[in-house]
């Protein structure tokens, strides 16, 4: 009977919004210590503390699939940028740039540069790194992919070809090492220069050794634009010979010239998942961000510049104006700014929301939190979906929405003690206002704290309340399943 029940936090009166899709529900919900122990009618359960949540929504904790916070984690804990959203899980190590098992002698090298400085790459073992999260206890847990690129640049000589096959061996050794650590999978970044050499044989071979472990893999594309259909069937490729998981990073169609072909690039997704897994992620901006690269200054969409080692002081500025004062073309203006990074308004609104629909789409807000002055995405993505997308314009039912950011994930990525309000799932729980949680961070003024987002905790110790962080940091690293 549930008065015989011990909780330390019954939360009471609320709506319940379990993170499996289905309807929300009127009920309480009971903690203990890191677990959530009992759902319903809990007035007589005796508790340590009780939380009017009235006229609130009880949701999983969300779990923002793709991320690069694989070092700030470790350096700026507080995790505040995710907190405040409601977040309560990270996947870090995407787009094939993870920070271990890598250090740098000389510098940091693109697209390392987004992940932190060269004294943050301090780790060549997954398993120093995973300990390195653990001495940290961040504000959120922690999931990690390995970074393909990260495992040439370990291994390969020459990046510009694929690996031989005795820098595969060395790749695989470390790979299968990593997995054993606790790796929920690998990612790749055939867009970026250190995986461009890479051919589907050197990425089959991995993804195989993924598919064993019961691990998954995640891919930023090699184009998405002009490019992206032979781009999608060079990633259903790597992983259908094991049929190991796919996770397509940040869907979209890219530049002008690529707008209004959701519906093509969704198709294929479809057909490709008649004969093997696959799943996507995307973010609700119509603006892409990462390095400065002149081979996407095409004149045709407008890019912010985020910022500039060489002229800081263009930090928030466009391209187009800069090249206008400098004399220069764009891409001529983007090479003189890098290294940097970039805003690229490069996707259709329609678009993004037929992608965010997809029923096999997650949440993920792809933020940069090294950049100056960084899309607000990092600071905004998950209360966006919340109240613009799902609340405003009635993209997707709030029940949908909080799916694509809890339970679909967890199972996607593993996480099977996560994603959902159940007993005996661990207390990760964000509770929100459905009617004012909003976001708030622009591209002007991106470090604004959404609205809306009322308590979270974090397996069961309260994190963030009333628009702050809570003393107490309990986020833990999280384990692929099947790893000890």
């Amino acid at each position: 009977m549930t008065t015989s029940i011990r909780a330390d936090v019954v939360l009471q009166g609320g709506q319940v919004i379990d993170g499996t899709g289905q309807p929300a529900f009127a009920a309480d919900v009971a903690l203990s210590g890191d677990t959530i122990v009992a759902i319903g009618d809990l007035k007589h359960v005796s508790a340590d503390r009780t939380v009017d949540v009235t006229g609130l929504t009880v949701a999983p904790g969300f779990i923002d699939v793709h991320t690069h916070d694989d070092l700030i984690c470790i350096t700026q804990p507080e995790m505040i940028p995710k907190i405040s959203q409601g977040v309560t899980t990270l996947v870090v190590g995407n787009c094939g740039i993870s920070a271990a098992p890598l250090r740098f002698a000389n510098g940091v090298s693109e697209p390392f540069n987004l992940l932190g400085q060269q004294a943050d790459f301090a780790y060549d073992s997954f398993a120093s790194y995973r300990r390195a999260i653990e001495a940290a206890s961040p504000r959120v847990n922690i999931a990690a992919l390995v970074g393909h690129s990260t495992l040439r640049v370990r291994c390969v000589a020459d990046l510009d070809r694929p690996a031989n096959a005795h820098e595969l061996e060395e790749m695989n050794v470390l790979l299968r090492q990593a997995l054993d650590q606790g790796a929920v999978g690998m990612s790749s970044g055939v867009f970026y220069a250190p995986a461009q050499a890479a051919d589907v044989h050197e990425l089959s071979v991995l993804a195989y050794t993924v598919g064993n472990a019961g691990g998954v893999c995640t891919a930023h594309i090699r184009d998405e634009r002009e490019g992206i259909v032979e781009a999608l069937k060079e990633a259903f490729a790597v992983t259908k010979p094991r049929r190991t998981p796919l996770i397509l990073s940040h869907v979209k169609c890219a530049g002008v010239r690529n707008w209004g072909r959701a519906g093509e690039t969704l198709g294929l997704i479809d057909a490709a998942r008649e004969s093997q897994p696959v799943h996507l992620d995307c973010y609700p901006y119509t603006a892409g961000s990462t390095i400065i690269r002149p081979d996407l200054a095409d004149g045709e969409v407008e890019i912010l510049i985020n910022w500039s080692t060489p002229h800081p002081e263009m930090g928030g500025r466009t391209l187009k104006s800069i090249a206008a004062e400098w004399g220069l073309s764009q891409a001529s203006a983007a090479e003189r700014l890098m290294p940097g990074g970039a805003s690229y308004f490069q996707m259709h609104e329609q678009d993004m929301r037929q992608i965010m629909q997809h029923s096999c789409c997650m949440i993920g807000s792809d933020g940069l939190p090294h950049d100056t002055l960084p899309h607000p995405r990092l600071w905004g993505t998950f209360p966006r979906v919340l109240g613009r997308y799902a609340r405003d314009h009635k993209v997707l039912s709030l029940e949908s929405a909080v799916h694509k950011m809890t339970g679909l994930s967890a199972a996607t990525f593993s996480l099977p003690d996560r994603g959902r309000i159940a007993p005996g799932m661990k207390a990760d729980i964000t509770v929100f206002n459905p009617e004012t949680v909003i976001d708030r961070a622009t591209y002007e003024s991106p470090t604004q704290l959404a609205e809306g987002i009322v308590h979270v905790f974090v397996n069961g110790t309260l994190a963030w309340t009333e628009q702050a962080a809570t003393p107490v940091r309990t986020g833990r690293f999280l384990a692929r399943a099947r790893a000890s």
